[in-house]
C-alpha cells in the first residue's frame, strides 16, 4: 500500500504567480549576498595590515561578530526554505510526491555539477555543491514529521559546530586570523597550479561544507512548512520574538571570539579560547535565523511602499544564483594575477570595501535584468538542466 503524500505546509497555499511572489524570501536572499560578499572578499587578500590599522581592527571585529558563520547559516536556512517552496509549487501543479522528489534531487545534482564547474573555472570557495548534495540527501525528509526535522537538525548541529570550532580555534591558538588561514589568495600562482590544488581539496571541502550547512537547511525546511517568510504579517509577533532572541544570542556568543580575532583580547587561556570558538558558530546558527526574521519584518513595511532600493534587492534575491557567481567573477578580476592582482595591496577593510562594491554592482545588474524581463543566466541554465521537458519547466516557480 502506498504511503499517503504529506501536506507540504500547515495551511493550503494559494497559487503563486510570478508577479505575486512573497517579498520576504527574495529580500532575504538579496541581503544574504551582501553577507556572503563580506565573508568571501577577505579570503582573497594576502596583506591584512594594509591601510588604516583602526579600520582593519574594526573590520576584523565586524567580520567575526556579524559575518563569519552567519552568512552561511542564513544561506542554508533560505535554501531549506526554498525546498519546501519548490515542493509546494510542484504539488499545486498536480505532480505526485515521487515525481516532485525526483525533480528536487535532479536539481540538487545539477547544483553539485555547477559548484564543481565554479571551482574549476573560478575560485576554490564554493557553497553551491554542498547545498546541492544536501538537497539530494534531505529531500526525503520533506514528507517526514516536524519532530523528525528538528531532531535531525539537533543531531547534526553537534558535529557541525565542532567542525567549525576546530577550524576557527586552531589558527586563533597560533595567533593567526581565521580569514588568513582560510585564504584562497593566488599568491602569484598560475591558473593550472591553482586548479590542481582546488581539485585535490574539493571532495574534502564538499563533505565538510555539507556537514556545516545541514542544521540550517533542516531548520529552513521546518520554517518553510509554516510559511513564516511567505506570510510575515500573519506571523509578525512570532518573528519579533525570534529576531530579538536569536540576534541577542548570536551577538553575545560571537563577542569573545571577535575580541580575540581583533587582537583586543590577547593571550586568552586555552579553556577560554576553545569556549569562545565553540560559542561563536553555535550561536552563529541562531544569527542566521535572526537575520532571516529581521528581513521578514522589514519586508512587512517595505511591501506597503516599495522603494527603488527594496525593488533592486528583491530583484537580486530572485537572481541569487547569478548574483553569487557574479561575485566570484568580480573577485577573480580584482584580486588574482590574471586580473588586476590587488591581493597584496588591500587590507581587510579594503577587501570588505570591494565586497560591498561588488554587491552594489550586482544590485544594479539585477535591477536592469528585472526591467528587461530577464530571469538571470544561472537561473535559466539550472532550469534547463533540471527540468527535462519544456512543459515541466514552464509556469510559476
Amino acid at each position: 500500500m502506498n504511503a499517503p503524500t504529506p501536506a507540504p505546509s500547515r495551511t493550503p497555499a494559494a497559487p503563486t504567480l510570478p508577479d505575486q511572489r512573497a517579498l520576504a524570501p527574495d529580500l532575504a536572499r538579496g541581503v544574504m549576498l551582501l553577507a556572503i560578499a563580506f565573508a568571501h572578499a577577505p579570503l582573497f587578500v594576502t596583506r591584512f595590515d594594509r591601510g588604516s590599522g583602526p579600520a582593519n581592527a574594526i573590520a576584523s571585529f565586524f567580520d567575526t561578530l556579524f559575518v563569519a558563520n552567519h552568512a552561511r547559516p542564513l544561506f542554508a536556512f533560505l535554501f531549506g526554505y526554498s525546498l519546501v517552496q519548490l515542493l509546494n509549487g510542484r504539488l499545486r501543479r498536480g505532480d505526485d510526491w515521487v515525481s516532485a522528489r525526483k525533480l528536487l534531487r535532479r536539481r540538487g545534482w545539477w547544483l553539485v555539477a555547477i559548484g564543481l564547474a565554479h571551482v574549476v573555472l573560478l575560485v576554490p570557495i564554493d557553497i553551491l555543491a554542498p547545498y546541492g548534495l544536501a538537497a539530494v540527501l534531505l529531500v526525503g525528509l520533506l514528507r517526514r514529521s516536524d519532530r523528525a526535522l528538528l531532531w535531525t537538525a539537533g543531531l547534526v548541529l553537534v558535529p557541525a559546530t565542532a567542525m567549525v570550532g576546530v577550524g576557527m580555534g586552531y589558527p586563533l591558538s597560533q595567533g593567526v586570523p581565521t580569514y588568513a588561514k582560510a585564504s584562497v589568495a593566488a599568491a602569484g600562482e598560475g591558473f593550472w597550479t591553482l586548479l590542481a590544488g582546488r581539485l585535490g581539496s574539493w571532495p574534502f571541502s564538499l563533505l565538510v561544507g555539507l556537514l556545516i550547512v545541514l542544521p540550517g537547511v533542516l531548520i529552513g525546511m521546518w520554517a518553510g512548512r509554516r510559511r513564516y517568510l511567505d506570510e510575515p504579517e500573519r506571523h509578525r509577533s512570532f518573528l519579533v520574538r525570534v529576531a530579538l532572541t536569536t540576534t541577542a544570542l548570536s551577538v553575545a556568543g560571537g563577542i569573545p571570539a571577535a575580541l580575540i580575532q581583533a587582537g583586543v583580547w590577547t593571550d586568552p587561556s586555552v579553556p577560554a579560547l576553545w569556549t569562545a570558538v565553540v560559542a561563536q558558530p553555535l550561536t552563529g546558527y541562531a544569527g542566521g535565523i535572526g537575520m532571516a526574521a529581521l528581513t521578514a519584518l522589514a519586508a512587512v513595511a517595505a511591501a506597503r511602499r516599495r522603494g527603488r532600493f527594496t525593488t533592486a534587492v528583491e530583484a537580486l534575491g530572485r537572481r541569487s544564483l547569478s548574483g553569487y557567481l557574479f561575485q566570484s567573477v568580480a573577485f577573480v578580476l580584482v584580486f588574482y594575477p590574471y586580473g588586476f592582482w590587488l591581493e597584496d595591496d588591500m587590507g581587510l577593510a579594503g577587501a570588505m570595501g570591494v565586497g560591498a562594491a561588488t554587491w552594489l554592482a550586482s544590485l544594479l545588474i539585477a535591477d536592469l535584468m528585472r526591467r528587461s524581463g530577464h530571469r538571470g543566466p544561472a537561473e535559466i541554465l539550472l532550469r534547463r538542466l533540471a527540468y527535462r521537458t519544456r512543459q515541466e519547466g514552464s509556469g510559476p516557480r
